[in-house]
């Protein structure tokens, strides 16, 4: 309520003769592409209710049917390097109870590093599990060489044991904590469709540290329940989270699904060929994709993630988390786009493209402001940032469509996201070869020898050249810069 109040008391306080004060050029723009950006939203919140409340119910129907009658067996791979004790404790304590909850029999495969995980989760598997004899417990030590390995690792050993092609097979994250229900409520929908190779499930955080952050990772999960749900209706999810996702046991033990998980990479026309080193979700998500499996959403599943933001300073942690994540997605991006409309689907197709067209698209209503701010009326600014506190404030209310709460905080969030989040999108597109991992002690190296157009120095030509067209073009399109007039030479 406070918060309406001072927007309406801001949007009292703009003198009247400040609405007359911008261009209409300027308007025209922002207008034309609002509609675009809010339509596509406003279709994502219809097709996620729609999923939710008519399409989802009937397959949840289903799968619970079919999991008693033919219960099949599972394996829960679960990777952990360099997360606390207490941490891991919950993690394995749960995937326990999952494993002994499920409808059959239960494979716990634990990929660790250090012998200190090891004999920790053995003494967790015999409080837990006893002498059931429905789950066994496989340990798998690796070398800390990274996530991807870990997950190769776990795949072999899980085919060595030559599961049904029916089973399946739930990739957890070693922060992340399952419900006892997870196998009993998401095997059915394999069993369903055999066209079905992944799923994944709605998340809830529980972040240690300050609250800023708490509200920060609480809105991207409110999001993105709200976008899972909506391409959950294609039945082809854009990302299956390295947190939790559950495939099936044939996909896993395919040797060229586990290569690529592996050993991916890309050849950049620029950068050249480089290997993945983060992403492995990503990696596994473009091998279903390509080879015409369904991914599917199961949004009354919730797994709970334990965040360790990795600075203390808000803009920095955010920054080295967004670097990571919009990589991995930026990675995949162009390849995935290459498949065409008719090999995935137009829907999904269309929205792997806006996540490239949104990081550009995101910006202009911000650099239009400012050039109108700068160039045409010092009203401008004002206008924009009512128009901000107004809209952001319905976006926050629509989120109560995905969560029982909203926050306050959510609108500066909200609007925080789109500019810097835009900004960090900009800056990988152009140096896509870089990596780091925040936990690991992963990271891509610096070539000492690089072609040119592949250097460092090129990588930052070519970003501000960029930023410098797109200001270039907003500025003309407003009547900020005129339009060039031929020159006539006399002889």
């Amino acid at each position: 309520m406070l918060y309406v109040v001072a927007v309406a008391a801001f949007a009292a306080a703009i003198p009247p003769q400040a609405y007359g004060a911008v261009s209409a050029g300027a308007v025209g723009t922002i207008g034309f592409l609002a509609l675009w950006r809010y339509g596509w939203g406003f279709l994502h919140f219809i097709r996620a209710l729609v999923f939710r409340k008519q399409a989802f119910p009937r397959m949840r129907k289903a799968a619970n049917a079919a999991v008693e009658q033919a219960p099949p067996n599972a394996f829960l791979l679960v990777t952990t390097f360099r997360i606390d004790s207490a941490v891991t404790a919950r993690v394995y304590r749960a995937v326990f109870e999952a494993a002994l909850a499920a409808p059959g029999r239960a494979t716990v495969v634990a990929s660790v590093v250090e012998a200190g995980d090891q004999r920790l989760v053995k003494s967790l598997f015999r409080a837990v599990c006893g002498d059931a004899s429905n789950v066994d417990l496989v340990m798998v030590r690796i070398a800390g060489t990274g996530k991807r390995d870990a997950l190769a690792y776990g795949f072999r050993a899980i085919a060595r044991r030559t599961p049904a092609d029916d089973d399946v097979v739930a990739v957890i994250d070693g922060d992340s904590i399952v419900p006892p229900d997870l196998v009993r409520k998401c095997a059915g929908f394999f069993q369903l469709d055999p066209q079905v190779g992944a799923l994944t499930t709605d998340e809830l955080s529980e972040v240690r540290g300050r609250r800023i952050f708490q509200e920060w990772y609480s809105l991207r999960f409110a999001q993105r329940h709200t976008l899972m749900s909506s391409v959950g209706l294609s039945q082809r999810v854009l990302t299956l989270t390295g947190r939790m996702a559950m495939f099936r046991a044939s996909i896993i033990c395919n040797p060229e699904f586990v290569r690529q998980v592996e050993l991916d990479y890309i050849d950049h026309w620029r950068l050249g060929r480089f290997k993945f080193l983060t992403g492995d979700d990503k990696s596994s998500w473009f091998w279903l994709l390509r080879n015409g499996y369904k991914m599917l959403y199961v949004p009354d599943i919730v797994v709970l993630t334990v965040e360790d933001p990795p600075s203390d300073s808000f803009i920095s942690a955010a920054a080295m988390l967004m670097v990571r994540w919009f990589g991995n997605m930026l990675r995949t991006n162009s390849r995935a786009l290459a498949l065409g409309p008719r090999r995935i689907g137009l829907f999904t197709w269309w929205a792997i493209l806006d996540q490239r067209m949104s990081m550009w698209t995101s910006l202009v209503g911000f650099v239009i402001a400012l050039l109108a701010g700068i160039f045409v009326s010092g009203y401008a600014l004002l206008l924009y940032a009512l128009w901000i506190l107004t809209s952001r404030y319905v976006l926050t209310l629509s989120l109560l469509a995905s969560r029982p709460r909203v926050s306050v905080f959510y609108p500066f969030l909200l609007y925080f996201n789109q500019i810097f989040g835009s900004l960090i999108k900009v800056h990988v597109t152009f140096r896509l070869d870089r990596q780091k991992w925040t936990r690991q002690k992963t990271a891509s190296t610096k070539a000492t020898k690089r072609p040119l157009i592949a250097s460092s120095f090129m990588s930052a030509y070519m970003h501000s050249l960029a930023l410098a067209t797109f200001v270039t073009v907003l500025a003309w399109s407003m009547d900020v810069l005129p339009t060039p007039k031929p020159m006539l030479f006399l002889p």
